[in-house]
């Protein structure tokens, strides 16, 4: 996975632009200065370990915080646009919305509420609103066909979304054709699917739930292997199934086991990622991500080797054997990357440096900045 992303890096997969624009000389220079940082083994704030490259991360974050300006279509009507939910298992993009002064293009969970028909396997309705409302900001606004989508981005939680966003046009280039160049910050983020490392930026599934009832279900097929494997009342790993009917975790027992655990399993839903993850950084447990081409969130800068453990899902009854063989001092290590990476994986009802927001806005900044390249620009006559 990891040679995947620095091959994309090297190779550009952006669209030429129709026509220059002095930004585009911006961001060059920037990628000159981020690919150019100097050297940096310690910081007041930040804890080296748990980046791929801490001297371009905290040079590339500087220049985002300088340079960057999003700005938000706001066309749309509520309430599928401009109606950010913040609660629910997809709560991370009414969160985004939301700090994004609450004008951000569309809400997915609006989007299902109101256009999807549960009658319908191939979602076309959903295909054709989504297809009319990228086709009129097109026929509006020159900018989006400059670079055919690429400096646009879209941030959605859905499972489903990565799938529609391939089916819909980004953009449109001079000969009328569309394409898939735009950035999408996703919460199911896999490699088996649409998603593009290096392009596309993956970000965490952020659970806003019912305090009474902080357990989920048994999606997918990786959570019934692990109870059919573990579920058996092991005293060192600690793996229930659905309660009786009628019945609910108690929420204090939940959050007190998970704080007092070493380890979160974190077993993928019906897609790859899982709502764990984040309660793993909250509540300061090392996660244990049990999904096969996952792409974890911010990939691109974090080295997640520095605070979490994957086993592939062909491994599940080795589970216990493979987290006894964790030395007591690499643990040690791996719990302090948990809370010292924990910043970026929370939301605060203000933005904050370095949090999950802001870091959601640095990934997009800097995979854009990293696909442009000298002499992929066209000259303006």
């Amino acid at each position: 996975m990891s040679e995947i992303l620095l091959r994309n890096q090297r190779s550009s997969c952006s669209k030429v632009p129709q026509w220059s624009c002095p930004i585009d000389q911006q961001i060059l220079e920037a990628r000159r200065k981020i690919l150019n940082a100097p050297i940096v083994e310690d910081d007041p704030e930040l804890y080296p370990p748990v980046y791929r490259n801490f001297s371009t991360f905290k040079r590339s974050y500087e220049l985002m915080e300088k340079m960057l300006k999003v700005y938000v279509y706001n066309e749309g009507k509520r309430p599928i646009f401009h109606e950010p939910i913040l609660s629910g298992i997809y709560a991370a993009e009414g969160w985004f919305m939301k700090h994004m002064e609450g004008k951000t293009a569309s809400s997915s969970t609006m989007l299902r509420m109101n256009r999807y028909d549960p009658k319908s396997p191939h979602k076309r309705n959903l295909v054709q609103f989504l297809r009319n409302y990228v086709t009129t900001i097109a026929a509006k606004y020159p900018s989006w066909n400059r670079t055919g989508g690429a400096d646009h981005f879209s941030v959605s939680c859905h499972d489903w979304l990565l799938t529609l966003v391939t089916m819909i046009p980004t953009g449109v280039d001079v000969d009328g054709e569309s394409n898939g160049d735009s950035i999408r910050a996703l919460c199911n983020a896999d490699l088996m699917g649409a998603f593009e490392i290096g392009k596309d930026v993956s970000i965490t599934l952020t659970p806003v739930r019912n305090a009474k009832n902080p357990v989920q279900n048994m999606h997918g097929y990786v959570r019934p292997l692990l109870m059919q494997q573990w579920g058996k009342g092991d005293p060192d790993i600690k793996v229930f199934g659905p309660l009786r009917k009628g019945r609910r975790w108690d929420a204090t027992t939940y959050v007190d086991s998970m704080r007092r655990t070493k380890y979160c399993l974190c077993p993928r839903g019906y897609e790859a990622n899982s709502p764990r993850l984040a309660e793993a950084f909250f509540y300061e447990c090392v996660p244990v991500i049990i999904s096969d081409n996952f792409v974890p969130p911010f990939f691109d800068v974090l080295n997640w080797e520095a605070f979490s453990v994957v086993v592939p899902v062909k491994d599940i009854p080795r589970l216990k054997e493979i987290l006894l063989s964790i030395p007591r001092e690499k643990y040690l290590a791996l719990q302090t990357g948990v809370r010292m990476v924990q910043r970026h994986f929370l939301w605060h009802s203000k933005p904050k440096r370095y949090d999950l927001f802001h870091t959601t806005l640095h990934s997009v900044w800097f995979n854009r900045v990293l696909q442009l390249r000298n002499g992929r620009l066209k000259k303006s006559w």
